[in-house]
């Protein structure tokens, strides 16, 4: 979620802030403050004075999740509201269109949040309605009538202990619906539209509510008879001769699972070496050994290279608090370091403590690990360590990253990322054997870190000789302390050459350079045209430009030039200013001293467009005089590595990297940094469940780090491409990760450790995210079987935790290996772990797009990639894999990669039991593309969206956003109609619209057998998912198979993770089935809307004798009672206005025609003239109010009774 930051000016920006604060415009529920507060939309509040609070005395969220499983539920069961609720919705900017226009509301104090909210609770009451607060709008807003009505309504709600929200789809409460949002929120109540729905609650709405969607698409699901027979034979053939087990859960899963060898992630950890017969003869071998480490360490430091190393080691400031460092770390279980850039603390304070243990004969028995929150960083950094201590790394010093390591038997030292570390504590919570923890870069908050706390803190009590040291270049120390029970600070300063820092005023008043609307918009290159039109001007302002207006519009630059001034007032926030960068690079390099350049951008899209643009110029194009080089997260290790080597004389070496350079990895020839001033940030909308990706402004502590790293080997300069005054408006620290992310895995790892409640764990947090954060992960984790309904681990949920993926991908992985499907799913859950493989050039667009498109004939994302890497693999075998590359835009390291992730994978898989161990067996139908899809259905799940074909282009919904889009590299996203209704997706990203990433097209039955649970719904042939959000009619008898079939395939997939040894070829005449169904299965069906799951009254036998209509729907009944005057008495008795047709020649030359009524659009069968084509329409309608009933008249009336009542009901 996108949280608001309040950030104070300092007292000498004051004025200037009363300046721009009148251009708010905003109702106020108080004065507003003499002291003007700017606004950092995606930043938190300030954190408890730097003080860790307990959780008992926090003001936590107490907010019962919303549950829309039923019609019945449709009003929210949430029975309180707290302050710090209340507070974080109003900062919320997507809860509600008012809150959106209303910044003085998010900037209210917590004194006046607590009268707000006091006023809300006596309201509540049973005393009444308080008429003491003015509530009422200015004259002439409304008619006084109507305000008064309002008024009462609303305060009713509020006196209400049952009703929640008040629902209106009265005309005239949309049309004024911005007047009664304006009262509502002056009452502390929300409000939101929903298409022709408004709703005023007393808790946040999304922005989406399918409850409340009239056209929400429900699905009739048609298979052919001939189809149904056949799966019935192999369903009924297969129930006779069923097998039976006899082996129990808990014996089997224990002998056959191997959860020990999985932890130890290919001997990072190996297994305890088995004790000496004798005690005195493990002393022994263990004091040899430290003999031998202090004396291999004295050699080292006796020699002459040593002695060099030595001498530049004191050197730094840390060697002047080694002693003072020790001391603490002997006489403290805890320890905070802050030491400035600079200072060699990740370096040197590890080998200070080896040192020491060796020097003291305890050298055998040390053990540290030191955590690092990137792969590059733990490499890097146990090079170095390995290097100043004159050994290979292997030896003392190791290092330990997904996929690669090197560690040996003697490594007393090791580097690895807090994931690893987390993996051990899987299968050994108390960390036997290790003496010291080290946590470096506390301070960027990463998930794990913040967890890896969590869990430490419960152990140290448990382990009293177990040290740990929290360290980071700038960290809010007191924060720490206070967490860890006032744990001592030990402040090292650091030593950075001086940094000339020019912000984007001192840039252009220096250079002359004019910034105008046109030269600021970033070339991305033809397939990102969409990219380069958000940074035209527009009117409404994105959150980048929102987050730093006010401070704009307070800066004083009357001591520049006119030139300067006219630029700063065109200047685009949401720009990264590729030409401007390009005019600096070429600067320095033709003007400027010797040393190296560092960019900071903020993604891999603006890293590779910048790139392709600068080798495009002349001089910082020619490889002879620049060498220009890329690092990202994401890049393989030996590309990555590239940045740390020296270039050729006279080559001036220029790095465009992302925020993965700010900290633990130093580039020592970096004399200049330019600095755009955004990073990529993940955010996370819990009140809508959508994850957002948006670059976002850094923290000032970000922008300090970067600037550093122009002075780490000689003086430097810095370029900031923002005026000073947006630094000056920069949160002080990065909001953590924990609290702008989805938990899913973070919440199987806590059930997995066994620490017991997950709210109340995560309530044990530095900062807790929200609860509905929380609650919306335990809700995933239950629809995908991970959790039960007590939240304790299923026998799925402990497999899952045991595999180093996202729960979505375990889940696919699993299923794979029990149905013999293995080695395509291995492709794409390795294929969405790392970097889209297809690449594609701007220049060479078409031709990327073509070569794509040879592995995309089947509306799969998924299934593309498995034959691209499919490819790649061939090509390999006869050492033509660049070129396969070359030739088909994929990248060579995505690709290997992959390879090297699935065998990762299987070897994990392996060790749990499940892969049948025949090869012949276990890959039997890794060609059956229907199951593959099917697989993919059950991992995604319930990432699932429906596709409603249009005559030229698909519509697409999902539960959570309604109407959403397909990223553009998609290869469904080049479909004008997708031939199946379900895409399966992997991931939704909040840009500005909704975006799908990584979709495949899935049928119903793919969907009914392979997502979650099914519940049958208030008809017969009604069958509801997802809480009703999914709704599926059907012929009773299609509906009993489909139960069938699920609960069989069900049963054996648990049969199976119980007993992973378990022989599936008993079963084949199920699988039969399934396969069977999978492949005939060619979505037959239609989609409806607003069809109304009634029950039907129970009529009389004599009422029932109605005419029989079943000879034509298109013939008049007797009197001429025809289809079309029935459903217009049927509507409009019921109180609604009488139904619309809507009618369209088809190119056969017949007609179709549409019926809508009550929000209702029903479409019935070609006919061969219009009349005739209303009439099937409106017949179609009757049958399916009717539930398959004759439309008689006594039904009719019945009927009409029925719908009149549930419309007064919903109003």
């Amino acid at each position: 979620m996108l949280v608001t930051s309040l950030l104070l000016l300092p007292p000498c920006r004051y004025q200037q802030a009363h300046f721009f604060s009148k251009k708010r415009t905003t109702r106020e529920l108080s004065p507003p403050p003499r002291v003007v507060v700017l606004e950092m939309k995606d930043r938190p509040p300030p954190s408890n004075g730097g003080v860790y609070v307990p959780p008992h005395q926090r003001l936590r969220s107490v907010v019962t999740v919303p549950n829309y499983s039923s019609p019945a539920a449709a009003v929210p069961p949430v029975h309180t509201i707290s302050r710090a609720t209340r507070y974080d919705a109003v900062l919320n900017p997507r809860h509600s269109p008012q809150q959106q226009d209303n910044p003085q509301k998010q900037q209210q104090q917590p004194q006046q949040q607590s009268q707000l909210n006091t006023r809300e609770y006596e309201c509540s009451s049973e005393d009444g309605y308080d008429p003491e607060p003015d509530w009422s709008l200015p004259p002439g807003a409304l008619p006084m009538d109507n305000v008064d009505e309002w008024k009462r309504k609303l305060a009713m709600l509020l006196r209400s202990k049952d009703k929640q929200e008040l629902i209106s789809r009265e005309k005239k409460d949309k049309r004024d619906f911005e007047q009664i949002a304006a009262l509502a929120s002056k009452m502390g109540l929300y409000s939101q539209v929903y298409s022709k729905v408004v709703v005023f609650s007393k808790v946040p709405l999304p922005n989406y509510r399918f409850d409340l969607d009239d056209k929400r698409p429900q699905r009739e699901v048609s298979l052919p008879l001939g189809l149904l027979r056949k799966v019935e034979a192999h369903i009924e053939d297969y129930l006779s001769h069923k097998p039976r087990f006899n082996e129990t859960f808990g014996n089997s899963f224990s002998r056959s699972s191997s959860s020990g060898s999985i932890a130890t992630d290919e001997g990072l950890f190996e297994q305890p070496e088995p004790l000496a017969s004798s005690r005195s003869m493990m002393e022994k071998i263990l004091k040899r050994r430290s003999l031998q480490l202090r004396e291999q360490q004295q050699a080292w430091q006796e020699s002459l290279q040593g002695k060099k190393m030595l001498e530049f080691r004191r050197s730094l400031p840390a060697y002047k608090e080694r002693d003072a460092l020790l001391t603490a770390i002997s006489q403290n279980q805890v320890i905070i370091i802050s030491g400035q850039t600079g200072c060699g603390k990740t370096t040197q304070i590890p080998q200070y403590i080896l040192e020491s243990e060796i020097d003291s004969g305890n050298g055998a028995l040390c053990n540290i690990i030191c955590t690092q929150p990137r792969r590059i960083s733990a490499i890097s950094v146990s090079e170095r360590v390995a290097s100043e201590r004159g050994e290979k790394l292997g030896e003392s010093v190791g290092y330990k990253v997904r996929l690669e390591g090197v560690k040996g038997k003697d490594t007393h030292l090791l580097f690895c990322t807090t994931g690893i570390l987390l993996r051990r504590l899987l299968v050994d919570r108390n960390l036997k054997g290790v003496t010291h923890v080290i946590v470096d870069e506390i301070h960027e908050r990463g998930m794990n870190e913040d967890f890896l706390l969590i869990v430490l803190k419960d152990l140290l009590p448990r382990r009293t000789e177990l040290k740990l040291i929290l360290m980071s270049a700038t960290l809010d120390a007191e924060l720490f302390s206070s967490y860890f029970g006032g744990a001592p600070i030990v402040r090292i300063p650091g030593f950075t050459y001086p940094v000339q820092t020019y912000f984007l005023e001192d840039i252009l008043e220096m250079s002359g350079y004019k910034l105008t609307p046109y030269n600021q918009i970033d070339d991305y290159g033809q397939e990102k045209m969409w990219k380069m039109g958000k940074q035209a001007p527009r009117k409404r302002k994105s959150q980048i430009a929102s987050a730093v207006e006010d401070a704009l519009g307070a800066a004083d630059f009357e001591d520049y030039s006119p030139q300067t001034r006219e630029s700063l007032s065109c200047w685009n926030p949401d720009c990264i200013g590729f030409n401007l960068i390009e005019y600096i690079l070429c600067h320095i390099c033709e003007n400027e001293r010797p040393g190296a350049v560092l960019v900071f951008m903020t993604g891999w899209d603006d890293i590779s467009s910048l790139k392709d643009k600068l080798q495009t110029h002349p001089v910082l194009g020619d490889p002879t005089r620049v060498l220009l080089l890329a690092c990202h997260g994401s890049m393989a290790t030996s590309e990555q590595r590239l940045i740390f080597d020296e270039p050729a004389d006279g080559v001036r070496k220029i790095v465009l990297a992302t925020n993965i350079a700010e900290t633990s990895i130093t580039i020592n020839d970096v004399v200049f940094v330019l600095d755009c001033g955004k990073a990529k940030e993940t955010s996370y909308d819990a009140l809508n469940n959508t994850p957002c990706l948006l670059p976002s402004w850094i923290s000032k502590v970000s922008a300090q780090q970067r600037r550093g790293r122009a002075g780490r080997v000689q003086p430097g300069e810095c370029y900031h491409l923002y005026p000073r005054c947006v630094y000056d408006a920069f949160a002080e620290y990065q909001l953590p990760e924990i609290l702008r992310t989805p938990l899913q895995s973070l919440c199987l790892q806590i059930k997995s450790l066994k620490l017991g409640s997950i709210s109340e764990f995560l309530s044990r947090a530095l900062q807790s995210p929200e609860l509905l954060a929380v609650q919306n992960a335990i809700d995933y984790l239950k629809i995908i079987g991970a959790l039960d309904e007590n939240e304790n681990l299923t026998l799925l949920g402990r497999y899952l935790s045991m595999l180093p993926v996202e729960p979505k991908l375990g889940k696919m992985l699993i299923l794979g290996a029990i149905l013999n499907c293995l080695d395509p799913i291995l492709t794409i859950v390795a294929g969405l772990s790392v970097r889209d493989p297809f690449l594609t050039p701007f220049d060479k667009k078409d031709l990327a797009e073509a070569a794509k498109s040879q592995f995309s004939r089947d509306y799969s994302d998924h299934l593309a990639l498995v034959r691209a890497y499919e490819g790649w693999k061939d090509a390999e075998i006869n050492f033509g894999g660049y070129d396969y590359c070359w030739k088909n835009f994929l990248s060579v390291q995505s690709m290997k990669a992959i390879d090297a992730l699935r065998k990762d994978f299987f070897s994990l898989l392996r060790d749990t039991g499940l892969p049948d161990g025949h090869t012949s067996t276990s890959t039997a139908w890794n060609r059956d593309e229907h199951l593959i899809r099917a697989i993919i259905c059950y991992g995604l799940y319930p990432g699932i969206c429906s596709v409603v074909n249009n005559e030229k282009s698909s519509s697409l919904k999902t539960m959570e956003d309604g109407q959403v889009l397909l990223y553009s590299n998609s290869v469904n996203a080049r479909e004008s109609q997708i031939p199946y209704p379900w895409l399966a997706f992997n991931e939704k990203i909040k840009v500005k619209s909704v975006f799908l990433r990584d979709s495949t097209a899935v049928s119903d039955s793919m969907v009914l057998l392979f997502g979650g649970s099914i519940v049958r719904g208030d008809m017969d042939g009604h069958l509801k998912m997802l809480g009703g959000y999914l709704e599926f009619f059907m012929n009773l008898s299609v509906v009993e198979m489909y139960e069938t079939i699920k609960r069989l395939l069900d049963e054996l997939i648990q049969d199976k993770l119980a007993n992973p040894r378990m022989d599936i070829k008993g079963h084949h005449e199920l699988f039969s089935a399934v396969r069977l169904l999978l492949a005939e299965d060619k979505s037959y069906g239609r989609f409806i809307f607003g069809r109304q799951a009634l029950i039907p009254a129970k009529v009389s036998v004599a009422s029932t004798t109605q005419p029989n209509l079943a000879t034509s729907r298109t013939e008049s009944g007797p009197g001429g009672d025809n289809s079309k005057s029935q459903l217009q008495t049927l509507v409009t008795r019921a109180g609604y206005a009488a139904p619309t047709y809507k009618t369209k020649q088809l190119r056969n030359g017949q007609f179709r025609a549409t019926v809508e009524f009550n929000g209702m659009q029903i479409m019935g069968q070609a006919c061969n003239n219009k009349k005739s084509a209303e009439k099937d329409a409106a017949a179609e309608a009757l049958q399916w109010l009717m539930g398959g009933n004759q439309p008689g008249q006594g039904y009719i009336n019945q009927m009409s009774m029925l719908l009149k009542k549930s419309k007064k009901d919903h109003h």
